[in-house]
């Protein structure tokens, strides 16, 4: 039988106190990764939120853009408005940056920001998705319109990453339900503009009324990564 001597047993227990130790400087170090992390990403998403009010000049452009089309569909014809929402799609950018300058806000983002590309390549994926509602007009008109409602909805889901604003979350639901209904009923193509427009309009005047409100550069702590 193997006696194991008193000095063996310090040396035992030394060994598992810095083994004890050797795991615990891991974890701090995985922990404070972790945390430095998150605070690029919160630093990121404020940037995104100083830079744009909050996306809310971009939503009233679009919102604007939307309205445009209604009164086309109306007044015109409805295939008229399918072409006044895909042409005036490339004005919402440009727009919303006159917006956010006449409101204030730079309208640009800083170079470093990672979630830069995060915001173009969600930009990149609505445009090829709506090619998608485009063949839908092929099949009938009117289902061009919930159909577009469906990818902006889809689109500013993202939003609520890029911005960490969770109200997004409910702009592009409401976007979405709204279009499932308009596509059940078979909404006139006018109803849908005016659905669209209505429902982006409101949410971007209470994200600008909330952006106006908070805006607190001193509260982002300087740290390593993307600071303010």
């Amino acid at each position: 039988m193997q006696v194991v001597t008193n000095k063996e047993t310090r040396t035992l227990n030394l060994n598992l106190q810095k083994k004890d130790i050797v795991d615990m400087a891991e974890v701090n170090s995985s922990t404070n990764e972790v945390e430095e992390n998150i605070l690029i990403i919160q630093n990121a998403q404020y940037d995104m939120r100083l830079a744009y009010l909050d996306g809310s000049c971009g939503v009233l452009a679009s919102g604007f853009i939307w309205l445009v089309s209604s009164f086309i569909a109306i007044y015109l014809a409805p295939n008229k408005a399918v072409f006044a929402l895909l042409i005036g799609g490339v004005f919402i950018y440009p727009l919303s940056i006159l917006l956010n300058k006449s409101f204030g806000a730079s309208g640009m983002h800083r170079k470093d920001n990672p979630l830069g590309n995060l915001a173009m390549e969600g930009t990149i994926s609505m445009i090829l998705c709506m090619s998608l509602a485009y063949m839908l007009s092929l099949q009938k008109l009117e289902w061009f319109f919930p159909g577009m409602l469906l990818i902006i909805g889809g689109r500013y889901l993202t939003f609520a990453s890029l911005y960490g604003i969770r109200l997004y979350w409910a702009l592009g639901i409401c976007l979405a339900v709204a279009a499932y209904f308009l596509f059940i009923l078979n909404a006139q193509s006018y109803i849908s503009t005016l659905v669209g427009s209505g429902i982006e309009i409101s949410f971007g005047l209470v994200l600008l009324v909330l952006a106006k409100k908070v805006k607190k550069p001193e509260l982002i702590e300087k740290k390593s990564g993307l600071s303010l």
